[in-house]
């Protein structure tokens, strides 16, 4: 019995052995084959981004000058603003290559301060000699360069969004927009940097690196249009493209202290962009244009809204620009907000709003308090839930599986996948100390196509009410905060997420917006942040706060919006802003 007994206590133990063996065999092939491709796609990544860099470097090789007439020369074209530039290449003042060169040399210099470019665009000299060649001007952009952000499809460039799955699948043909640039004489020249999978208010992907703030090197210069917005800033670019879906043209423009506009969706086409949330409703993205000044954004959208446009994307609402409207000379009646109760700005941002109140009541103008109605609901229950309605699976399926994942977006990334189940018992500890942060956990999750219509349904009832609230004060034009903080440091990007508000309240209800830098951060603002409480000094307020120490000497822009397809007006009232208010 003994005998027996002990024969089946080595089998046993022989099998357990054996098993435990083989998981461990397992495991080590596991982790080996994991490791191993993380090796391979660090290399790929390191590859396109070496061959990017090289690109750049021979763009500037190929154009750099040193000292003489030609540098004063280009120095004179860096200088010009959109509609200068537009009338001496028209002129015959300067030629396309002059211009096209003098941008080049300037881009890749800012680059290589910023890391704000991906790669040069490869027919643009090619492209600027026929146009000099040409037997007359092409149209209102001929010869400008014309920067472009990564997620922009261009004919033979990958567009990545900053994931390595796409460095080996070239566009089959450009964007509508890029197309209709190109009829209209722009020399597109480089692609500009983003973050990854563009939701994020840095500026930092895997494949290209991290992009920083022209004025500070250790904060971000937003997202996603980081690239385009730092850019510009520096002189690299006179006009740019960017894309708004929760801010990601007008918060970068604020960062960096430039001109960013968000039109109505479908006012201009977003054909042949990558986006990185296809099929997703309620939150809505649009292209955005980006530049130096105001008449440089309307010029851009003037050569955007023309009969090609309209053919190549038949979608798009066939309304020209309407420049008597942008001209038009008559007192505006403008409502304004300085703060939204689920994210009360800090010092500097609500500051800059009443300087800019302030000067336009000077100038004539009629300044009305608004309330934004419900601003909680519409930024937590409505706008939040619709643009992670499927708990983030599109990011972990669709880009990010089996990818390199951005340092800066690993924090984002795991709160918008987290289970359901989860957040209900987070947001229910959290509740009694911190209610703002428990209710974006979890408050009214959508866990259904049930759910989902109905939160639909009732962003259109939002809509409705607040368009009840502006006509009620007789009005059709706002002036609010740019955003909830001036210019952070990436590594607080993704748990800062609610300053958003005050751009994508205008994604939910899908008005023009635009931002114009009005002021600095004063050393009286960096004082004040003593007893800013925020919300209530929950676990964001700290952050907030954290983040917005020493931005002494940032740029803080103010926010203007309009009615749908009232684009003209909101650019109106930028450049009344922007002339009754010089930084």
């Amino acid at each position: 019995m003994d005998r027996v007994y002990n024969i089946i206590t080595e089998s046993v133990n022989s099998s357990i052995f054996a098993y435990t063996a083989v998981s461990a065999g397992l495991l080590s092939c596991y982790v080996g084959l994991k490791v191993y491709r993380t090796q391979q796609l660090k290399r790929k990544a390191f590859k396109k981004r070496e061959e990017s860099r090289k690109a750049l470097r021979d763009v500037q090789r190929a154009v750099t000058v040193d000292g003489g007439p030609t540098a004063a020369r280009r120095r004179a074209i860096l200088s010009l603003s959109l509609p200068q530039l537009t009338q001496q290449l028209r002129d015959g003042q300067l030629s396309a290559v002059q211009v096209l060169q003098a941008f080049q040399e300037k881009a890749t210099v800012v680059n290589d301060e910023l890391n704000c470019l991906t790669e040069p665009i490869p027919d643009a000299s090619e492209r600027a000699q026929n146009l000099d060649a040409a037997d007359r001007p092409l149209g209102l952009l001929h010869g400008v360069p014309v920067s472009i952000k990564e997620h922009y499809n261009i004919k033979g460039m990958v567009t990545t969004l900053g994931v390595t799955k796409h460095l080996d699948t070239p566009a089959d043909e450009d964007a509508v927009i890029v197309q209709v640039l190109k009829r209209q004489g722009a020399v597109p020249f480089v692609k500009t940097n983003i973050p990854q999978t563009l939701l994020s208010i840095s500026c930092s992907n895997p494949v290209f690196g991290n992009t920083v703030n022209p004025h500070d090197r250790t904060r971000s210069p937003g997202g996603s249009s980081g690239g385009e917005a730092a850019l510009i800033r520096g002189g690299g670019s006179v006009l740019g493209l960017g894309s708004d879906i929760g801010g990601s043209a007008r918060g970068p423009a604020h960062f960096c202290g430039i001109c960013g506009f968000k039109p109505t969706a479908m006012r201009i086409s977003d054909r042949g962009l990558l986006k990185s949330s296809p099929g997703s409703q309620g939150l809505i993205s649009s292209p955005g244009l980006m530049a130096r000044d105001v008449d440089s954004l309307a010029l851009g959208l003037k050569a955007l809204l023309v009969p090609d446009m309209f053919q190549l994307d038949p979608q798009v609402v066939p309304i020209p620009f309407r420049q008597e409207m942008y001209e038009e000379k008559q007192p505006m009646r403008i409502g304004y907000f300085t703060t939204l109760s689920v994210c009360p700005p800090t010092p500097s941002m609500g500051r800059a709003v009443i300087i800019a109140k302030e000067a336009l009541e000077k100038a004539g103008h009629t300044l009305v308090a608004f309330d934004v109605p419900e601003d909680m609901r519409a930024i937590i229950d409505l706008a939040l839930r619709l643009i992670t309605a499927d708990n983030g699976r599109t990011f972990s399926t669709k880009w990010l599986k089996d990818e390199l994942i951005d340092e800066y977006l690993k924090g984002q990334i795991y709160l918008w996948t987290m289970p359901h189940y989860l957040r209900k018992i987070q947001g229910f500890l959290l509740k009694p100390f911190w209610p703002r942060v428990s209710r974006m956990l979890s408050h009214r999750l959508i866990g259904s196509v049930y759910d989902l219509w109905q939160r639909l349904a009732e962003r259109e009832e939002y809509i409705k009410q607040f368009l009840d609230e502006l006509k009620k004060n007789n009005l059709d034009l706002l002036l609010c905060p740019a955003f909830g903080l001036p210019a952070c440091k990436p590594e607080h990007a993704g748990k800062i997420l609610s300053a958003t508000a005050y751009n994508s309240l205008f994604n939910l209800l899908n008005f023009p917006a635009g931002v114009v830098p009005v002021t600095t951060v004063t050393e009286e603002d960096d004082r004040l942040l003593d007893d800013w409480r925020g919300y209530g000094n929950d676990m964001i307020d700290k952050i907030i706060k954290e983040t917005t120490r020493g931005a002494v000497g940032l740029p803080v822009a103010v926010q203007c919006v309009a009615l749908p397809w009232q684009e003209e007006k909101c650019l109106r009232l930028m450049k009344e802003v922007e002339t009754l208010c010089p930084v």
